[in-house]
């Protein structure tokens, strides 16, 4: 870690994503916190376009300003999609100075937006690990969560429904051809709207009356037609 004077208002401490840049002291709204400075590199050259690293900050389309070299401090601040604090660009001085978008307070990690095409080339394909992506992620597994358990709480409910319909079932239906006290039921076919043991009874009744009945004498039916006028 390179060294610091006590007098700066920042030191280079353990981040979430490696080394960072971290406030020793409060820092106001406004305040330039640091430079960021580095060789200049001149597209025109071919040597110079040739240079590439994740320090490189662009300046305008000629000018770029290399800062991997290990005296450029502020190569350690982390990118963050909301951060603390802004890049500063003075394209004819040459110059970039890291200046706060907001109070800052000791211990709180100083961070700037690397931009589009940076974040593009080098974050999007491994994730953004700053603390606002984090806490989406974090969102974003918690309802992830939140509503496997729902479909699985869901479907628990279905399946004792079921259950429950299927023992009601069973209830209201017993097996086929046994009552509920184990009696078979009569297989009479219906007649006139009657079962047929009970229908046959007054049948064989009548043909019983009937056949009891006297018949008539040839003699005494003949008398009782003559007789008429």
């Amino acid at each position: 870690m390179p060294v610091i004077s006590s007098k700066k208002p920042y030191r280079v401490g353990r981040s979430r994503t490696g080394l960072g840049l971290f406030a020793t002291k409060p820092i106001r709204k406004g305040d330039k916190i640091i430079r960021y400075f580095g060789p200049l590199l001149d597209s025109r050259n071919k040597k110079d376009d040739a240079v590439e690293n994740k320090y490189l900050f662009e300046l305008n389309g000629r000018w770029t300003i290399d800062g991997s070299i290990r005296a450029n401090t502020a190569r350690y601040i982390n990118h963050a999609c909301r951060p603390n604090s802004e890049s500063d660009v003075n394209t004819r001085k040459k110059k970039i100075m890291i200046r706060a978008l907001k109070n800052i307070e000791p211990g709180e990690e100083i961070s700037y937006d690397y931009g589009t095409d940076y974040f593009k080339a080098y974050l999007k394909p491994i994730g953004c690990k700053c603390v606002t992506c984090e806490k989406k992620r974090k969102k974003k597994r918690a309802e992830a969560r939140a509503e496997r358990l729902r479909l699985k709480a869901k479907a628990e409910r279905k399946a004792l429904k079921e259950a429950e319909k299927a023992a009601a079932r069973k209830t209201v239906n017993p097996k086929r051809g046994q009552q509920l006290n184990g009696k078979k039921p009569g297989h009479a076919k219906l007649l006139n709207g009657q079962g047929g043991t009970t229908a046959r009874r007054p049948l064989a009744a009548a043909k019983s009356k009937l056949a009891s009945r006297p018949k008539a004498k040839p003699g005494r039916e003949a008398r009782t037609t003559s007789s008429r006028p």
